[in-house]
Protein backbone atom coordinates (compact mmCIF):
# COMPACT_ATOMS: atom_id res chain seq x y z
CA UNK A 1 0.00 0.00 0.00
CA UNK A 2 1.10 3.55 -0.71
CA UNK A 3 0.31 5.81 2.25
CA UNK A 4 0.24 9.61 1.97
CA UNK A 5 0.24 11.40 5.33
CA UNK A 6 -0.80 15.01 4.76
CA UNK A 7 -0.59 17.82 7.27
CA UNK A 8 -3.63 20.13 7.33
CA UNK A 9 -3.68 23.66 5.92
CA UNK A 10 -2.72 26.74 7.91
CA UNK A 11 -4.96 27.62 10.87
CA UNK A 12 -5.59 30.64 13.03
CA UNK A 13 -3.71 28.96 15.89
CA UNK A 14 -0.71 28.33 13.64
CA UNK A 15 -0.33 32.08 13.22
CA UNK A 16 0.09 32.49 16.99
CA UNK A 17 2.12 29.27 17.48
CA UNK A 18 -0.47 27.84 19.88
CA UNK A 19 -0.78 24.19 20.93
CA UNK A 20 -4.20 23.68 19.37
CA UNK A 21 -4.97 19.97 19.66
CA UNK A 22 -8.49 19.58 21.13
CA UNK A 23 -11.74 19.06 19.24
CA UNK A 24 -12.95 20.85 17.14
CA UNK A 25 -9.84 23.05 16.88
CA UNK A 26 -9.40 26.36 15.11
CA UNK A 27 -10.44 26.81 11.49
CA UNK A 28 -8.34 27.31 8.38
CA UNK A 29 -7.11 30.76 7.48
CA UNK A 30 -7.65 32.14 3.98
CA UNK A 31 -4.19 30.81 3.13
CA UNK A 32 -5.14 27.45 4.62
CA UNK A 33 -8.21 27.33 2.39
CA UNK A 34 -6.04 28.06 -0.66
CA UNK A 35 -3.59 25.35 0.40
CA UNK A 36 -6.48 22.87 0.69
CA UNK A 37 -7.76 23.88 -2.75
CA UNK A 38 -4.31 23.21 -4.24
CA UNK A 39 -3.99 19.76 -2.69
CA UNK A 40 -5.74 17.89 -5.55
CA UNK A 41 -3.19 19.36 -7.94
CA UNK A 42 -0.30 18.53 -5.64
CA UNK A 43 -1.43 14.90 -5.58
CA UNK A 44 -2.54 14.78 -9.22
CA UNK A 45 -0.04 12.02 -10.04
CA UNK A 46 -1.18 9.89 -7.11
CA UNK A 47 -3.89 7.28 -7.66
CA UNK A 48 -5.69 8.13 -4.42
CA UNK A 49 -8.52 5.68 -3.82
CA UNK A 50 -9.44 6.56 -0.23
CA UNK A 51 -9.27 9.82 1.75
CA UNK A 52 -9.23 9.84 5.54
CA UNK A 53 -9.14 12.78 7.95
CA UNK A 54 -9.09 13.35 11.68
CA UNK A 55 -12.30 14.77 13.20
CA UNK A 56 -10.83 18.24 13.71
CA UNK A 57 -12.22 21.04 11.58
CA UNK A 58 -8.93 21.87 9.89
CA UNK A 59 -8.25 18.34 8.63
CA UNK A 60 -11.77 17.74 7.37
CA UNK A 61 -11.74 21.05 5.49
CA UNK A 62 -8.28 20.30 4.07
CA UNK A 63 -9.37 16.85 2.91
CA UNK A 64 -12.63 17.99 1.32
CA UNK A 65 -11.26 19.37 -2.00
CA UNK A 66 -9.13 16.28 -2.57
CA UNK A 67 -12.02 13.94 -1.87
CA UNK A 68 -14.35 15.95 -4.11
CA UNK A 69 -11.86 15.93 -6.96
CA UNK A 70 -11.70 12.12 -6.76
CA UNK A 71 -15.43 11.60 -6.23
CA UNK A 72 -14.85 10.22 -2.74
CA UNK A 73 -16.23 10.73 0.73
CA UNK A 74 -13.91 11.77 3.53
CA UNK A 75 -13.64 8.97 6.10
CA UNK A 76 -13.31 10.65 9.50
CA UNK A 77 -11.37 8.70 12.13
CA UNK A 78 -10.54 9.84 15.64
CA UNK A 79 -7.28 7.90 15.56
CA UNK A 80 -5.73 10.44 13.17
CA UNK A 81 -6.12 13.43 15.50
CA UNK A 82 -3.13 15.37 16.83
CA UNK A 83 -1.20 14.39 19.95
CA UNK A 84 -3.46 15.84 22.65
CA UNK A 85 -1.72 18.58 24.62
CA UNK A 86 -3.80 17.98 27.75
CA UNK A 87 -2.91 20.56 30.40
CA UNK A 88 -0.78 22.41 27.84
CA UNK A 89 -3.65 23.03 25.42
CA UNK A 90 -3.58 26.43 23.67
CA UNK A 91 -0.35 27.52 25.34
CA UNK A 92 2.29 29.18 23.12
CA UNK A 93 4.70 26.61 21.77
CA UNK A 94 7.67 28.85 22.51
CA UNK A 95 7.12 28.84 26.28
CA UNK A 96 8.69 26.33 28.66
CA UNK A 97 5.41 24.41 28.84
CA UNK A 98 5.13 24.46 25.05
CA UNK A 99 8.62 23.03 24.77
CA UNK A 100 7.58 20.33 27.26
CA UNK A 101 5.01 19.18 24.71
CA UNK A 102 7.67 18.92 22.02
CA UNK A 103 10.17 17.21 24.30
CA UNK A 104 7.56 14.61 25.23
CA UNK A 105 6.91 13.80 21.57
CA UNK A 106 10.65 13.42 20.95
CA UNK A 107 10.93 11.17 24.02
CA UNK A 108 8.28 8.95 22.45
CA UNK A 109 10.27 8.90 19.22
CA UNK A 110 13.23 7.70 21.29
CA UNK A 111 11.19 4.79 22.64
CA UNK A 112 9.92 6.17 25.96
CA UNK A 113 6.34 5.60 24.85
CA UNK A 114 5.03 4.96 28.34
CA UNK A 115 5.62 8.61 29.21
CA UNK A 116 2.38 10.58 29.54
CA UNK A 117 1.73 14.07 28.21
CA UNK A 118 0.58 16.19 31.19
CA UNK A 119 -3.16 15.57 31.34
CA UNK A 120 -3.01 13.72 28.03
CA UNK A 121 -2.01 10.49 26.35
CA UNK A 122 0.98 8.19 26.47
CA UNK A 123 2.99 7.54 23.35
CA UNK A 124 1.70 3.97 23.34
CA UNK A 125 -1.88 5.22 23.23
CA UNK A 126 -1.18 7.66 20.40
CA UNK A 127 0.60 5.07 18.26
CA UNK A 128 -2.10 2.45 18.91
CA UNK A 129 -4.92 4.69 17.71
CA UNK A 130 -2.97 5.75 14.60
CA UNK A 131 -1.99 2.14 13.88
CA UNK A 132 -5.65 1.13 14.02
CA UNK A 133 -6.62 3.53 11.22
CA UNK A 134 -3.67 2.49 9.07
CA UNK A 135 -4.59 -1.16 9.62
CA UNK A 136 -8.19 -0.44 8.60
CA UNK A 137 -7.02 1.19 5.38
CA UNK A 138 -4.67 -1.68 4.60
CA UNK A 139 -7.38 -4.26 5.22
CA UNK A 140 -9.63 -2.54 2.70
CA UNK A 141 -7.03 -3.24 0.00
CA UNK A 142 -6.73 0.24 -1.52
CA UNK A 143 -3.53 0.84 -3.46
CA UNK A 144 -3.02 4.48 -2.43
CA UNK A 145 -4.54 6.09 0.65
CA UNK A 146 -4.35 9.75 1.73
CA UNK A 147 -4.71 10.56 5.42
CA UNK A 148 -5.06 14.23 6.33
CA UNK A 149 -3.70 14.55 9.84
CA UNK A 150 -1.38 16.70 11.98
CA UNK A 151 2.30 17.61 12.15
CA UNK A 152 3.43 16.11 15.44
CA UNK A 153 1.53 12.84 15.14
CA UNK A 154 2.64 12.29 11.52
CA UNK A 155 6.27 12.74 12.51
CA UNK A 156 5.90 10.54 15.58
CA UNK A 157 4.20 7.71 13.71
CA UNK A 158 6.66 7.86 10.82
CA UNK A 159 9.66 7.79 13.18
CA UNK A 160 8.16 4.83 15.04
CA UNK A 161 7.02 2.79 12.05
CA UNK A 162 9.22 3.62 9.02
CA UNK A 163 12.40 1.54 9.03
CA UNK A 164 14.44 4.17 7.20
CA UNK A 165 13.51 7.22 9.31
CA UNK A 166 15.48 7.73 12.51
CA UNK A 167 14.64 9.93 15.47
CA UNK A 168 17.07 12.71 14.61
CA UNK A 169 15.59 12.98 11.13
CA UNK A 170 11.98 13.10 12.32
CA UNK A 171 12.80 15.52 15.14
CA UNK A 172 14.63 17.97 12.90
CA UNK A 173 12.57 17.81 9.70
CA UNK A 174 9.30 19.67 9.92
CA UNK A 175 6.22 19.61 7.74
CA UNK A 176 4.78 22.81 6.33
CA UNK A 177 1.01 23.05 6.11
CA UNK A 178 -0.23 20.51 3.52
CA UNK A 179 3.22 18.92 3.49
CA UNK A 180 3.15 15.22 2.61
CA UNK A 181 5.09 12.21 3.87
CA UNK A 182 4.80 9.32 1.39
CA UNK A 183 5.38 5.75 2.55
CA UNK A 184 4.93 2.28 1.17
CA UNK A 185 4.46 -1.05 2.91
CA UNK A 186 1.92 -2.71 5.15
CA UNK A 187 1.24 -3.26 8.85
CA UNK A 188 2.55 -6.80 8.54
CA UNK A 189 5.67 -6.15 6.45
CA UNK A 190 6.56 -2.74 7.83
CA UNK A 191 6.94 0.69 6.23
CA UNK A 192 9.52 2.65 4.30
CA UNK A 193 9.34 6.41 3.81
CA UNK A 194 9.73 7.40 0.16
CA UNK A 195 9.61 11.17 0.42
CA UNK A 196 9.23 13.88 3.03
CA UNK A 197 7.59 17.14 1.94
CA UNK A 198 8.34 16.38 -1.70
CA UNK A 199 12.02 15.46 -1.29
CA UNK A 200 13.60 12.04 -1.12
CA UNK A 201 14.12 11.13 2.52
CA UNK A 202 17.89 10.79 2.20
CA UNK A 203 18.21 14.18 0.50
CA UNK A 204 16.14 16.41 2.79
CA UNK A 205 18.01 19.29 4.47
CA UNK A 206 17.60 20.60 8.00
CA UNK A 207 13.98 21.23 8.92
CA UNK A 208 12.58 24.42 10.36
CA UNK A 209 9.10 23.59 11.57
CA UNK A 210 7.30 20.94 13.54
CA UNK A 211 4.49 20.05 15.89
CA UNK A 212 0.92 21.30 15.76
CA UNK A 213 2.05 24.91 16.19
CA UNK A 214 4.83 24.89 13.60
CA UNK A 215 7.68 25.41 16.05
CA UNK A 216 11.13 23.79 15.75
CA UNK A 217 11.89 20.59 17.60
CA UNK A 218 15.44 21.74 18.29
CA UNK A 219 15.31 21.81 22.09
CA UNK A 220 15.00 18.20 23.15
CA UNK A 221 16.91 18.31 26.43
CA UNK A 222 15.22 17.58 29.73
Amino acid sequence: MRLLLVRHGQTVANLDFLLDTAYPGTDLTELGERQAALLPGTLADEDVAVVYASPLTRTRRTAAPLAAARGLDVLVRDGLREVFAGELEMLPAGTEDGQRYLRTVVAWMNGDTGLRMPGGETGDEVLARYDAVVAEAAADGAGTVAMVSHGAVIRLWTAARAANVDVDFAASHGLDNTGVVALEGSPGDGWKALSWAGAMVAAVGPGTEGGPAGRPLDDTSG
